[in-house]
């Protein structure tokens, strides 16, 4: 039984790769949802829907988000209309917010209705909101951006898509973590699997949320020398979206040395890119082994590849 920490596009690809060598059944995905938001009434769970989109074949490999084969009917009026459409929604992808919405007010948890959508496309993985409760990513900007003066708080969309995450943060907490609680099946999943994996996800925005939840730090540092991750970072940058520039603006090393810095309570091992293997002792100086393999997983095959690779390593 395999365990994944996830978030975001890079979480998505490793779980494609991982259905590919181990049976899907066998693998639970712990999913980053402080990305999470509320926009035209709907519930828009963005991390959980790139995973089962994902895994159900169903992305969109153009856009890096949502449904292939899209089409923006609805945008395109509600554009016509003066309301807000920062937020790009497809008709494909709003089936999916209005069912979530529907299901969630009619009192079904958001583990419930994450369950019900995977049925419902055929994905076998156990994809698991890390809360059933609001956990929400809130950034403070450091400098004007848009109608934000400096040292504004933003969430996360507004930060990531409608100020294109080009403005420098100052600082980031997890709205309403200390209330939360894992949802069920998350810790169990984590203490009786045989491996936890750290994704390449933004070690700040995708997995800092999911390890922010009470418990789930604990039960994962309780499974160090079981514990897997993957650096987001190769050769000092992040391959997407800005996890590199964060690190630094948050005062921390952007490069793998600083992804195993923070990661060291938890990971026993850090897999690193062929391009960083020079940096492999100062990884293990950190106290974190490190694996040197390909870790861009620019086509399925390698993401595959990647998958074994971090096998490996934990065996």
């Amino acid at each position: 039984m395999l365990v994944a920490l996830a978030g975001g596009v890079g979480a998505a690809r490793l779980l494609a790769g991982l259905v590919r060598v181990v049976a899907p059944g066998d693998v639970t995905a712990v999913v980053n949802t402080g990305d999470d938001m509320v926009l035209h009434g709907l519930h828009v769970s963005p991390d959980i829907d790139t995973v089962l989109y994902t895994l159900a074949g169903l992305s969109n490999t153009v856009t890096g988000w949502g449904v292939k084969g899209e089409s923006w009917t609805v945008m395109t009026a509600l554009e016509a209309l003066g309301g807000e459409t920062w937020f790009r929604l497809g008709d494909r992808d709003l089936a999916t917010h209005l069912y979530r919405t529907q299901r969630l007010g009619d009192g079904a948890t958001l583990s419930e209705v994450t369950a019900a959508l995977a049925a419902a496309r055929g994905v076998d993985v156990h994809v698991l909101p890390m809360s059933d409760d609001p956990v929400r990513t809130r950034l403070t900007i450091a400098e004007p951006a848009g109608s934000y003066p400096a040292g504004a708080e933003v969430g996360f969309q507004d930060y990531f898509v409608r100020l294109g995450h080009g403005v420098a943060v100052r600082s980031v907490h997890f709205q309403g973590a200390e209330a939360s609680r894992p949802a069920p099946g998350v810790l169990d999943a984590i203490d009786s699997a045989e491996i936890v994996i750290g994704c390449p996800s933004n070690p700040i925005l995708s997995l800092g949320p999911v390890l922010s939840v009470p418990g789930v730090r604990e039960h994962v540092a309780r499974r160090r020398t079981r514990v897997v991750a993957v650096s987001p970072i190769v050769a000092g940058a992040a391959l997407k979206g800005p996890a590199d520039r964060l690190l630094r603006e948050l005062g921390h090393d952007a490069s793998v040395v600083g992804v195993a810095r923070l990661y060291a309570s938890w990971a026993g091992t850090l897999v690193i890119d062929e391009k960083d293997a020079a940096l492999a002792p100062s990884v293990e100086a950190e106290g974190v082994r490190a694996v040197v393999a390909p870790t861009v997983m620019s086509t399925s095959a390698r993401a595959a590849a990647l998958a074994e690779a971090v096998l490996d390593a934990a065996r």
